[in-house]
């Protein structure tokens, strides 16, 4: 080893020293909040500065690279392990995956169904939620691929901070109850600078606790980046803009408890309560592959 390598290998030494020395909740919080949000401002860049498709380009290059170096690749080989482990487990047994993605797609009904009780229980403010992404001027086609790609920057980069970077260091010191409420209320934060924030704080929490829920039962940020980004589509057509149609429900305060808020009521009780079984069978099938007997 020359000297400019014991140079370099002594000061990347002497920052972990300083960082390790910093407790462990603000470690987390900051990592992780770091992590989430260098690649959502790497997205708003692209897409204040480029024109046409380009920021789809871009990004789809940024996210791999994202992908790559947060899951443990590349300088510094100092950080390379802690990066891996956060990150958490790339490959799942068949049986984690199975109940993880049904944990997944279940999560996505829960989202939407608390979101029409939420606005059939307050009236929906259409004027804070339905903004527009800048779609206007564009083909609807191209709309849905900045739909997708917003969806997916969300929910990776979110994931990877929060119940990747945040929450596993939490799960070690504090345990996963601990993790995932702190880890939960910092997404809860993150996101009142957002117009459609308020109305939605307590599924905002929600949502978030049953993300750090499912990151911890699979061991992997896979299923909640699926649910995140899944969700995130609905969520911008949808809610966010116009693209996929408009609420134009009534509260119950107006029109009485009537057929359609029993129906989005069930929805909502059948599918939280499948969710909580097939996170549980995730949790207990990734123990099993770890202990076999």
């Amino acid at each position: 080893m020359n000297d400019s390598d014991k140079t370099t290998q002594h000061s990347d030494s002497a920052i972990l020293g300083f960082w390790k020395r910093i407790p462990v909740v603000i470690r987390a919080v900051v990592a992780g909040l770091f992590v989430a949000e260098i690649g959502i401002i790497a997205w708003l860049a692209s897409m204040a500065l480029l024109p046409a498709l380009w920021p789809i380009v871009v990004m789809s290059g940024v996210l791999w690279f994202y992908l790559r170096y947060f899951s443990g690749s590349w300088w510094p080989k100092t950080t390379a392990e802690s990066r891996r482990d956060r990150f958490r487990a790339l490959t799942l047994p068949r049986a984690v995956q199975t109940w993880s993605l049904a944990a997944a797609m279940l999560f996505v009904i829960v989202s939407q169904s608390s979101f029409v009780l939420t606005f059939r229980i307050i009236e929906f403010p259409a004027e804070l939620l339905t903004q527009g992404l800048g779609f206007d001027d564009i083909p609807l086609w191209a709309a849905w691929m900045f739909i997708v790609m917003s969806a997916l920057v969300a929910g990776i980069c979110e994931e990877t901070g929060f119940r990747g970077y945040m929450q596993v260091p939490l799960e070690k010191r504090y345990g996963s109850g601990v993790a995932i409420s702190i880890t939960s209320l910092m997404f809860l934060l993150l996101h009142l600078n957002q117009a459609w924030a308020p109305p939605l704080l307590l599924p905002l929490f929600a949502l978030g606790a049953l993300f750090g829920i499912l990151a911890y039962a699979a061991d992997s940020l896979i299923p909640s980046i699926i649910a995140h980004a899944v969700t995130d589509v609905f969520n911008f057509a949808y809610w966010w803009t116009d693209v996929a149609g408009t609420f134009d429900r009534r509260p119950i305060a107006d029109t009485g408890i009537d057929a359609h808020f029993v129906l989005w009521l069930l929805v909502f009780v059948v599918s939280i309560t499948l969710f909580t079984w097939t996170a549980r069978k995730t949790h207990l099938a990734r123990k099993s592959a770890a202990n076999p007997q």
